[in-house]
């Protein structure tokens, strides 16, 4: 498996077990993002990507798109940032997600 940030793609990086990966995995599954997975445990260049964005430490799920690191991102934060930076790496039928509770309560 590649670790190199393949350029004009979401990279995934996820490790088996990670509810908040699988939380996330539905989230971009759903609004139709594709990504680019790099599962750590099994990928130590991975990893060390990982490490680099998140200071030090294997903090998944860690989003990068060009460069550009999300830690624990939401999947409306991935959509948010492709609808200002790459939109065509978002489906033509695309449709922001409607935010959860919390963001609702707290923006």
């Amino acid at each position: 498996m590649t670790t190199a940030m393949t350029p004009d793609s979401v990279n995934y990086y996820w490790r088996p077990g990670c509810p908040f990966c699988t939380m996330l995995r539905r989230g971009l599954d759903k609004a139709g993002i594709q990504t680019v997975d790099h599962n750590i445990w099994d990928d130590p260049e991975a990893a060390a990507v990982v490490r680099e964005h998140a200071g030090g430490n294997e903090t998944v799920p860690t989003v990068v798109i060009d460069g550009v690191a999300m830690v624990n991102p939401s999947a409306s934060d991935v959509a948010e940032y492709l609808m200002k930076t790459a939109p065509h790496l978002l489906p033509d039928d695309f449709e922001p997600p409607e935010p959860g509770l919390l963001r609702k309560i707290f923006g």
